[in-house]
């Protein structure tokens, strides 16, 4: 025998509130005490109760689905987020928000003026009711372009500049004294640097509080090499620094992923890590645990951060918050085998 689907009333009872006030949260009305909508949450996924989407949609006028646009460059840029574990983590991040309240991912990507266009068009024209965005671009028009055609819009990250909108960030210029701090106490005394690409606001301020963590302990500013976040670019900083500085005996990389690949290098050039060289990362992704030695990192909380950026979009598009807000999250240091 066929078991009826659960219907408000069921959620009602559960919950212990009435069917209007179920509906308030389920149709993201405001006015709803917090308590009250976790409340009614829980029971939603007890019962497995599963609104209609398309009789809410008319009545609220939104559609339950929120675009979660990555934004970069090139033919091969969708396979380098994949390759990427920092996207993955944010993509866990914000599902995790949105399945909570029945709302849906939609994973966009532009990574050409065409596709960009593309983006715009579909969200603009009601298919989401808001978009978050994670850029690799310093200076990405996709943003501009969402808050012109006025769509609720959400950063992963700092704009390059002044814009009204609300966006989440670490503090990149504490996590880069971290890691250089986590160095001098080991008693490194020649450091380098596999830095960001110069022109990412990260990757300008991580190496900023490495070099004045170092300058407060009398050192001299390190010498860098530039990767792009790649296991491949980490390899060949490490190559370059190796050749140039023979005797660093510290490196800060400004991923996981680079110091990684600055690993494998020592590694096969018989530098013992940390004993020869020590190694720290920054991100703490999975890479970070199944790196050789696991690598001591700089913890990025980025789940956390991806879903605090959902939860900025959920309150735009209630209604419940209309000025932009940015969210700055605290790093911290992850001691494990390479530092």
């Amino acid at each position: 025998m066929n078991r009826q689907a659960p219907t408000l009333e069921d959620v009602a009872r559960e919950a212990g509130v009435s069917r209007a006030t179920v509906s308030r949260v389920v149709n993201g009305v405001r006015n709803v005490d917090p308590s009250i909508q976790d409340l009614v949450r829980s029971a939603i996924e007890r019962t497995g109760y599963t609104p209609n989407r398309a009789a809410r949609a008319l009545v609220t006028r939104r559609t339950g689905a929120v675009a979660l646009i990555v934004s970069g460059a090139g033919d091969a840029f969708a396979g380098r987020v994949f390759a990427d574990p920092f996207f993955g983590r944010v993509v866990n991040g914000v599902v995790g928000y949105l399945r909570a309240r029945t709302m849906q991912p939609v994973l966009l990507f532009a990574e050409s003026e065409a596709a960009r266009r593309q983006v715009v068009d579909y969200v603009g024209q009601g298919s989401a009711d808001g978009a978050l965005v994670v850029s690799v671009q310093p200076d990405d028009p996709l943003p501009d372009m969402l808050l012109s055609a006025r769509v609720p819009t959400v950063l992963f990250a700092r704009p390059a500049r002044t814009a009204p909108v609300s966006c989440v960030d670490l503090d990149h210029y504490a996590g880069g004294r971290l890691a250089a701090e986590r160095l001098l106490a080991r008693g490194c005394r020649r450091v380098a640097v596999i830095g960001a690409p110069p022109d990412l606001r990260a990757g300008r301020e991580r190496l900023a509080g490495f070099r004045d963590a170092l300058a407060r302990a009398g050192r001299d500013g390190p010498p860098v090499a530039e990767g792009v976040f790649t296991l491949d670019s980490g390899a060949t900083a490490m190559g370059a620094l190796l050749r140039d500085h023979p005797a660093v005996d510290g490196v800060f990389a400004a991923n996981d992923l680079m110091a990684q690949g600055a690993c494998q290098v020592l590694r096969e050039l018989g530098r013992r890590i940390p004993q020869d060289v020590a190694v720290v990362g920054f991100d703490d992704s999975s890479v970070a645990v199944t790196c050789r030695p696991p690598l001591t990192t700089v913890r990025q909380p980025v789940e956390e951060m991806a879903a605090a950026m959902a939860g900025l979009l959920d309150e735009q598009v209630r209604g419940a918050r209309s000025e932009p807000r940015t969210l700055l999250f605290a790093p911290e240091l992850v001691v494990r085998e390479s530092a």
